[in-house]
């Protein structure tokens, strides 16, 4: 078995259009979607609010 990793930069208020439209567009199977939740402010460290920057997206092809 073989896999690609994507990395799928993302701002999740705007673009959810954006990520179907690359999800649907994928040869191989999904195995995960991995968020990388990016700790900026005060707030966000103490987890009052996150914010997601990109997506790791697993696919096995």
């Amino acid at each position: 078995m073989k896999y690609k990793v994507h990395r799928f930069e993302i701002n999740m208020n705007i673009e959810q259009n954006r990520l179907e439209h690359f999800l649907n567009s994928l040869k191989g199977e999904i195995v995960s979607i991995i968020p990388n939740i990016k700790n900026t402010s005060l707030f966000q460290i103490y987890g009052v609010t996150r914010k997601i920057d990109f997506l790791l997206i697993i696919e096995k092809l």
